[in-house]
């Protein structure tokens, strides 16, 4: 693969989420690896109306939420003593005796009007004492979204970070590429990889799908015109707008912090270059300026500077901009290979494409301290992206020569991967919180 195909593609090359309910969804998860000493929570079966019988259990997806974050072990429900649904049948001496520390107890019933009301209970099982309880009612279509909902909420008062289960992915999945029957999808599931949609199919390429801020639009390349094309896609009514095709390159297109701008890599001037789109006139400014090929922009959270890759100083490195001012440093110094860069929410720590040894892997990189972690382990490592929360970062990898999804926490501890079970995966994206359900 020629340097400059790597660099320029090198965030649309593999990946997946793939499930157990839908054929393209996802398979298992395997956990390859958790904290040392995971929390023990019990979330006992919640208590189901008849009627809601045909539903998933709601305690098997808030437990699922809680082991995929590496955090929690969850008790099994064969190992549990008591039944609870609600506080009067709470023994805490039963939980203290199978070594728990929070206990997760709920009931859901369906209303007149045919919604679904849960209501749940979070406890501290050492201290005797309830530390969360609420109620929440919606449409029967949104039973998957109160369990994640439950999670965020049980995620967020134990370990004190807001919790990212109630997000959702963007992937590519590609189908027979290369062969005159080759398909690309851009799919839309939970964080969970569950209920995966279709929001744009074509016989040619996608790549390079991000998410709008407010998570209401995606953009993304499209070659269904013969050509590279940049595409606004609004997820809710499905509309589509092509924003650029230039001749030549159209690529790598994100959105700003605040929405009003989309970096993208464009050589209509010859050469790759950083451009910004304001997307309300829709006028281009030129970012960069330089003989070497510049791409794969990002922002910093706080909007005033572009970190992008660049081979400027002979070999592919991350480099910073400051939008008010053109200055540009250097980011990256260790290796001769590191691109696709994203920066945490503390603009503080970056992770990127980093190559060891011959290997691309995902790396880490405290900016401040300039210290480097390598964080995953599989080879041909790409495309990574943030959950929203900075804890997990979810890339493309390689699984028996198939590409598939895997998810890394920042501190290299939690790993799971995401097997396909239908074609490969490419370009995964994390959404940015989303609201769910109302008033959540």
């Amino acid at each position: 693969m020629s340097s400059l195909f790597r660099i320029l593609s090198l965030s649309g090359l593999l990946c997946l989420i793939s499930w157990a309910v839908a054929a393209d969804s996802l398979d298992t998860i395997i956990i390859d690896a958790g904290v040392d000493n995971p929390v023990r929570i019990a979330v006992v079966p919640f208590r189901q109306r008849a009627e809601l019988e045909g539903l998933p259990q709601m305690s098997d997806i808030i437990g699922f939420d809680l082991a995929r974050s590496g955090q929690f072990a969850p008790l099994d429900e064969d190992n549990m003593l008591s039944f609870p649904v609600e506080e009067r049948q709470v023994f805490f001496r039963d939980w203290r005796i199978l070594g728990v520390e929070y206990l997760v107890i709920g009931r859901a019933n369906l209303e007149f009007n045919g919604d679904v009301s849960v209501s749940y209970h979070l406890y501290d099982v050492a201290n005797e004492r309830q530390m969360l309880s609420d109620r929440l009612t919606a449409t029967r279509g949104k039973w998957r979204d109160i369990a994640h909902h439950i999670s965020d909420a049980v995620f967020e008062k134990t370990t004190g970070i807001k919790g990212a289960f109630s997000t959702k992915i963007i992937y590519v999945l590609a189908k027979d590429a290369g062969s005159p029957s080759a398909s690309f999808s851009l799919e839309l599931a939970d964080s969970d990889g569950e209920r995966a949609r279709t929001l744009f199919s074509s016989s040619e390429p996608i790549l390079s799908a991000s998410w709008s801020p407010d998570g209401r639009k995606v953009a993304y390349v499209s070659f269904e015109t013969g050509r590279p094309a940049i595409v606004i896609q609004d997820i809710a009514s499905g509309s589509r707008e092509l924003l650029t095709q230039y001749p030549g390159i159209n690529s790598a297109p994100v959105f700003s912090p605040d929405g009003r701008s989309l970096a993208m890599v464009l050589s209509r001037d010859g050469n790759p270059e950083i451009y910004v789109m304001n997307l309300t006139d829709r006028r281009l400014r030129r970012i960069t300026r330089h003989h070497a090929i510049d791409t794969e922009p990002s922002w910093t959270p706080d909007g005033k500077n572009l970190v992008f890759t660049s081979d400027r100083g002979g070999k592919p490195q991350i480099y910073q901009l400051e939008m008010s001012t053109n200055f540009i440093e250097r980011l990256t110094f260790q290796g001769d290979y590191n691109a696709r860069a994203r920066l945490l929410p503390d603009g503080k720590h970056l992770v990127f494409v980093h190559r060891r040894n011959g290997v691309f892997h995902i790396a880490w990189q405290d900016l401040e301290r300039d210290v480097l972690q390598v964080l995953t382990e599989t080879s041909l490592d790409e495309s990574p992206s943030l959950a929203p929360n900075g804890t997990m970062l979810i890339y493309a990898t390689q699984d028996r020569g198939k590409g598939i999804l895997a998810v890394v926490s920042i501190d290299g501890r939690v790993k799971y991967r995401l097997p396909s079970s239908s074609g490969d995966v490419r370009e995964p994206s994390w959404s940015p919180f989303i609201r769910t359900l109302s008033g959540g």
